[in-house]
C-alpha cells in the first residue's frame, strides 16, 4: 500500500539509499552530490533520480535544502519512503508553490532495498500514490 504526501508525477533512475540521508549538510545544494563522508552513497548525485530510502534524517533545514535543490534543477525527481517525513514534504510543497518544481513524495510499505525490487538500470515512475519499477527504459517512455 502506498500514500502520497507530496503530489505529482516523476520518472527517473532509482537511487536506493542504504541509509537515510540528511539533506542539510549531506547534499551539496549547488550540485546535488551526496557530500556526507560517512554515507554509503557518498559521491552519488541525486539530480533527476528517484530516491528510495527508509525515512528522512533531520534537520528541519532539510526542507529548505530540498527546495533549493529543486529550484536549481539538481534535486531528486521523486522520493519514496517507508515512513512519512513532514520535513521533506514541506520542502517539496514549498518548491512546487514558489518555483513550480514538482518532487512527488510517496510512502510505501514495499521494501525499497537493494536486491529486493530495484536493481541497477531500472527506471522508476512515481504517480499519485503508486510507484512502478520498470526493467527497461522503454517500458515507461
Amino acid at each position: 500500500m502506498s500514500k502520497s504526501i507530496s503530489p505529482g508525477v516523476a520518472r527517473g533512475e532509482p537511487l536506493v539509499l542504504q541509509e537515510p540521508l540528511s539533506l542539510w549538510g549531506g547534499v551539496d545544494p549547488e550540485t546535488g552530490d551526496i557530500v556526507e563522508p560517512a554515507h554509503p552513497q557518498h559521491g552519488e548525485n541525486v539530480a533527476g533520480r528517484v530516491l528510495l530510502m527508509p525515512h528522512g534524517r533531520g534537520s528541519s533545514s532539510s526542507s529548505s535544502v530540498l527546495a533549493e535543490l529543486l529550484r536549481r534543477g539538481v534535486g531528486p525527481a521523486a522520493i519514496v519512503l517507508r515512513e512519512p517525513d513532514s520535513i521533506l514534504a514541506i520542502g517539496a510543497l514549498v518548491a512546487s508553490e514558489l518555483y513550480g518544481s514538482v518532487c512527488p513524495i510517496v510512502v510505501t510499505d514495499t521494501d525499497p532495498g537493494p536486491g529486493t525490487w530495484v536493481v541497477d538500470g531500472d527506471r522508476a515512475t512515481v504517480r499519485g500514490e503508486g510507484v512502478q519499477i520498470s526493467r527497461s527504459k522503454s517500458d515507461i517512455e
